[in-house]
């Protein structure tokens, strides 16, 4: 999986960036799909503005804004909007499958 690390507005120090890398290494839990992941930071007046955009196989981009006084809490936050969008995405094609193998619908199966 690459994950790209870009800022607008200001410098991104290693501790940001190194902790950017270690959040966003566990997004692939959620959906294993995830190709690749872009994360978007910027300073806007007084506030941070975090993007993050992960793409998937099949052309599946999600995509997560979050703007906080912290940087640290915007990417927290834009974290959990991106995985909470992967996981309602898994459980949608989970579901779009069949039950799992042995199960019937209906019973004892007899």
């Amino acid at each position: 999986m690459n994950v790209i690390v870009n800022a607008r507005h200001m410098e991104v120090t290693d501790s940001i960036r190194q902790y950017v890398q270690n959040k966003v290494a566990k997004l692939p839990r959620f959906y294993d799909n995830v190709q690749s992941i872009e994360v978007i930071l910027d300073r806007e007046a007084d506030r941070s503005v975090v993007e993050i955009v992960a793409h998937a196989r099949r052309k599946r981009t999600f995509v997560a804004t979050h703007r906080d006084q912290d940087m640290y809490a915007s990417i927290d936050q834009c974290l959990d909007k991106v995985a909470a969008q992967l996981r309602r995405h898994k459980d949608k094609v989970r579901d779009r499958q069949g039950p799992p193998r042995g199960e019937t619908l209906g019973g004892t199966g007899r």
